[in-house]
C-alpha cells in the first residue's frame, strides 16, 4: 500500500533535482569561483593581518577566530557560520541560490586557507601589500572584498549569510535589506570594540564596510534598494499566481491596452529584492515569453498598516 506514494515521492524528488541541475550554469560557477578568490584575497591579505573586521557573517567569523584557539581558523568558522544560514534560507531563496552561495563560501574559505597555510606569504603580523597602514588596509580590503561580494550577487548567489538573514527577517522587522545589514554591522563593531577594549580597529572597520558597500553598489546597482518590476503581459492570471506562490509578495494589477496592437493587456507592479530579480524574470518569461519587464530602483517601501486601515 505504501509503495505507490513512496515511488511517486521518489519520482518527484528526482524530477526536482533534474530541474535544478538544468538551471545551474557553468558560467555562473566560473564567476563565483573568481568572486570567492577575490573576496578571500581582500580579507586575508589586507584585513585579517592587521585585525580589521569585514562586515556581516564574515566579520563575525574574523572576531570569533581571533578569540578562539588556533585550530579554529577563519576558513573553518566561515563554513560553520555561513552554510547553516544558507541551508536555513533554502525554502525562501530556492535551491539554485543556495547551491551558488554555498559554493562561493567554500571557494572563499578554501582560498583563505591556501593563502594562510600553503602559500609562502606571511599574513600573521602585517599586510604583505600595505604593511600596518590601517587606512590603506581598510580601503583596499573593503574595495577588493566588495568586488568579490558584488560578483557573487551578480551571478546568482551571496558570499555572506547576513544577506540571507536580511531577506528572511528584515521584512518582519519593517526594515529594508540594507538597513538590516547596517544595524547588524553596527552591533558587530560595538561588540568588537568592547571585546578588544579599543575602538581604533572597529572604527577603521567602518571604513572597510563603507568601501565594500559602495563597491557592491557598483556591481548590483543599489545596496540599500529593492527593485520595482513593471510587467506587461496577456497572461496575467498565470503570471500573478506564479509570482505570488514563489515570492509570497503582494502585487498590483492595472488594466492596460497596447498602443500599436490595440489589444488588452495587464500591467503588474511587483517589488522584489535584488537577489530575486533574475528568478522573477525567468519565471515570467517562462510563462509569457512576450512579456515586457521594466525594473527600477526603489529607495523606500512603506507597507500598508492593515490594522489601521481596518479601524478606518
Amino acid at each position: 500500500m505504501d509503495k505507490v506514494p513512496l515511488k511517486s515521492f521518489a519520482s518527484k524528488l528526482k524530477q526536482n533535482f533534474s530541474d535544478v541541475m538544468h538551471t545551474l550554469s557553468g558560467m555562473h560557477f566560473l564567476f563565483l569561483t573568481i568572486a570567492g578568490i577575490i573576496n578571500a584575497f581582500g580579507v586575508v591579505m589586507f584585513l585579517a593581518p592587521v585585525k580589521l573586521f569585514d562586515s556581516g557573517i564574515s566579520g563575525t567569523s574574523m572576531l570569533v577566530s581571533q578569540q578562539t584557539p588556533a585550530w579554529c581558523s577563519l576558513s573553518l568558522i566561515l563554513i560553520l557560520l555561513n552554510i547553516p544560514i544558507f541551508l536555513f534560507g533554502l525554502k525562501k531563496e530556492g535551491p539554485v541560490f543556495t547551491i551558488y552561495s554555498i559554493y562561493a563560501v567554500l571557494v572563499y574559505s578554501i582560498t583563505a586557507w591556501i593563502i594562510t597555510d600553503i602559500l609562502p606569504v606571511d599574513v600573521t603580523i602585517a599586510s604583505p601589500l600595505a604593511e600596518t597602514d590601517l587606512f590603506l588596509c581598510a580601503i583596499f580590503g573593503g574595495i577588493i572584498s566588495g568586488c568579490g561580494s558584488g560578483l557573487t550577487v551578480r551571478f546568482g548567489g551571496a558570499i555572506d549569510g547576513i544577506d540571507v538573514l536580511g531577506v528572511m527577517f528584515a521584512k518582519r522587522l519593517s526594515l529594508s535589506l540594507g538597513s538590516f545589514v547596517m544595524i547588524y554591522n553596527v552591533i558587530l563593531y560595538i561588540i568588537c570594540g568592547i571585546v578588544l577594549g579599543s575602538w581604533i580597529l572597529p572604527l577603521y572597520s567602518i571604513v572597510t564596510y563603507a568601501a565594500a558597500s559602495k563597491t557592491v553598489d557598483f556591481f548590483v546597482e543599489g545596496f540599500d534598494r529593492s527593485k520595482a518590476a513593471f510587467i506587461i503581459t496577456t497572461k496575467q492570471e498565470k503570471v500573478c499566481k506564479a509570482l505570488s506562490d514563489t515570492f509570497e509578495n503582494g502585487m498590483t494589477i492595472i488594466d492596460a491596452k497596447g498602443y500599436y496592437s490595440n489589444s488588452e493587456k495587464t500591467l503588474i507592479y511587483f517589488v522584489v529584492n535584488r537577489f530575486q530579480v533574475g528568478k522573477m524574470k525567468n519565471l515570467v518569461h517562462k510563462i509569457d515569453p512576450k512579456a515586457y519587464i521594466s525594473i527600477n530602483d526603489v529607495a523606500d517601501i512603506f507597507p500598508a498598516n492593515l490594522e489601521k486601515n481596518k479601524a478606518l
